[in-house]
């Protein structure tokens, strides 16, 4: 269960005030994947910050039971001189799973073979990627935050890591983000559409979706619409 609380968050820069929740008060049906949608700088990635805990709301608070992922995929919290399997390690040890299966799986489901024992600064930006997304699937959370995990690699790749995400949510919910609407029609149940800092819940994903594309086209110039 993850229930927001007079939940409100509103960055200021340059003058321009954005706001990402306004008093959101919201629970999260427990063991469903809920897609998480909004146009672009709706603060979606935000929003999942700050569920993980990795953000501080500006006022009210998130409750959760449970265990709660980092955002999976998330490739920006390495410690670059360590190597992948070091880095999957520390990540092991913090969340109380075997190291050496977690490193075992992490290589095996990356296909980064020997690279997994060199420094996460030599990587490419894939092979981080990729480590990031196998890294999170080798801890198991009741909860997952999933934000655009499953757009790493080529075809073959993104399509094992969807099945993989699969397979973890027949035992776990989560808050799932994507561009791609037909991925979210294929995994999620139901959906959140964040618009000017209010949530607007739908009990079946189509109905969510409907009401975001009806946000695009609202937003685009008369002459596109």
């Amino acid at each position: 269960m993850i229930e927001l609380r007079n939940l409100s968050k509103t960055f200021r820069q340059n003058g321009v005030t954005k706001v990402v929740a306004r008093n959101i008060n919201f629970t999260f049906p427990s063991g469903e994947t809920v897609a998480l949608l909004g146009g672009n700088g709706a603060g979606k990635s935000t929003m999942l910050k700050m569920i993980a805990g990795t953000m501080t709301p500006d006022h009210g608070e998130i409750v959760s039971t449970g265990t709660i992922s980092w955002p999976v995929g998330f490739a920006g919290s390495f410690h670059n001189d360590l190597t992948g399997a070091q880095n999957v390690r520390f990540v092991a040890r913090v969340y109380g799973v075997d190291t050496e299966e977690a490193v075992e799986f992490t290589k095996e489901f990356s296909q980064l073979g020997t690279h997994m024992h060199m420094p996460v600064k030599t990587y490419s930006s894939g092979m981080r990627s990729r480590l990031a997304f196998a890294m999170s699937m080798a801890v198991p959370f009741d909860t997952y935050l999933i934000d655009e995990i499953t757009a790493v690699g080529d075809g073959s790749f993104r399509a094992k890591s969807e099945a993989m995400l699969l397979a973890r949510l027949e035992k776990s919910g989560a808050i799932f983000v994507s561009h791609s609407l037909g991925q979210m029609q294929r995994i999620c149940t139901s959906g959140v559409v964040l618009h000017n800092g209010r949530f607007f819940y739908y009990a079946k994903v189509a109905k969510a979706i409907e009401h975001y594309n009806h946000i695009m086209q609202d937003q685009l110039p008369p002459w596109m619409r």
